[in-house]
């Protein structure tokens, strides 16, 4: 049965029937994972986001947090939480668990101070891999609710994820958490990938996701040399979209945002520095990492401002970019290729 007796459920209901609605409904039919079938496509996943109709639903917004939608007593998307009263808001609310599957590490000591424990599982905005399904499966099977789920802006790959939980937890349709990413929390026609994992991927049984050996990672970290460069080159190129688009977010991406893409990269170099892997390495080949963390800053602080349309300010940040991409190829040329 569904938890519904919690002190977030009780508020919130008192505020949103259509809440008490909702867990009403996943009350009812429980099925098991496995007896779940996936949707029968005759277009696309986003398209089969329609076949059911929802009432219209806003989305719960604060300055601490954005996008916020309380799915059921156990399930809660939203956007990143990055100031101690988003938190604390949280914590209020009852939430045990937070779900970050955002690239950025996590403000995970934070959220312990308020008693929540954080678990990372980092997804693409293409779809999720199985490995990432299976440590999602895991952690809302194993692990205490409610669950906050959240990526950056809380609109596209984090309603994935919540969808996941919907249908793990919830016992939901497929077509009613598609209709929840689109009709409610706005998840872009243009991550197909997203939609059509939920549509139509199979998803771990609970002895699988019971026998996957995985610690609840609180943050996923770039101390290894592979994984930082994975992270570093996805930052990259997102920023090089990005800087032929002159700073100006793209709407058929709007989670590429120029600032937290910059900061994103500094954030990597900065983590990686602290590994084995770096302090291993000889001090020239130390310096390439720290130069680039500054310049990466420097870049986010530029294209704020260059997304008012000064034109001489794009072209400062331009420049900047491509001295970052200059360091990056001298590095490889003389330590990878």
């Amino acid at each position: 049965m569904p938890i519904i007796n919690t002190p977030l459920f009780s508020m919130r209901t008192a505020q949103n029937p259509l809440l008490l609605a909702l867990a009403l409904v996943a009350c009812q039919g429980q099925r098991t994972l496995e007896a779940i079938p996936g949707v029968e496509l005759q277009g696309t996943a986003y398209e089969a986001a329609a076949l059911v109709s929802l009432e219209a639903q806003s989305a719960w917004d604060h300055e601490d947090l954005q996008n916020v939608f309380f799915l059921s007593s156990r399930i809660i998307s939203g956007g990143e939480p990055e100031s101690e009263e988003a938190f604390e808001r949280l914590a209020e609310w009852g939430i045990k668990t937070i779900l970050s599957v955002d690239g950025k590490a996590p403000l995970a000591e934070a959220a312990a101070r308020f008693g929540m424990r954080y678990v990372h599982v980092p997804i693409q905005y293409k779809g999720m891999t199985e490995g990432e399904l299976l440590r999602m499966t895991k952690t809302f099977r194993e692990l205490p609710g409610p669950f906050y789920v959240h990526c950056f802006h809380g609109k596209h790959r984090g309603p994935a994820a919540a969808a996941v939980g919907r249908l793990v937890l919830d016992h939901v349709s497929r077509e009613q958490a598609l209709a929840e990413m689109r009709q409610w929390m706005g998840t872009s026609p243009a991550y197909e990938g997203l939609y059509a994992t939920i549509a139509s991927r199979s998803l771990p049984s609970m002895d699988a996701s019971a026998a996957y050996q995985w610690d609840f990672t609180p943050a996923v970290g770039t101390s290894g040399m592979k994984e930082a460069m994975v992270m570093a080159t996805r930052a990259l190129e997102n920023l090089k979209s990005l800087k032929g688009n002159a700073w100006v977010v793209d709407p058929t991406h709007p989670d590429l945002v120029p600032e937290q893409e910059a900061l994103r990269l500094a954030e990597i170099f900065r983590r990686s520095l602290g590994g084995y892997d770096l302090r291993a390495r000889p001090a020239s080949f130390r310096a390439n990492f720290e130069g680039i963390i500054p310049a990466a800053e420097e870049l986010a602080a530029q294209v704020s401002q260059a997304r008012q349309a000064d034109k001489q300010v794009i072209e400062q940040a331009a420049a900047l970019m491509t001295r970052i991409e200059g360091s990056c190829n001298s590095c490889h040329k003389q330590w990878r290729d």
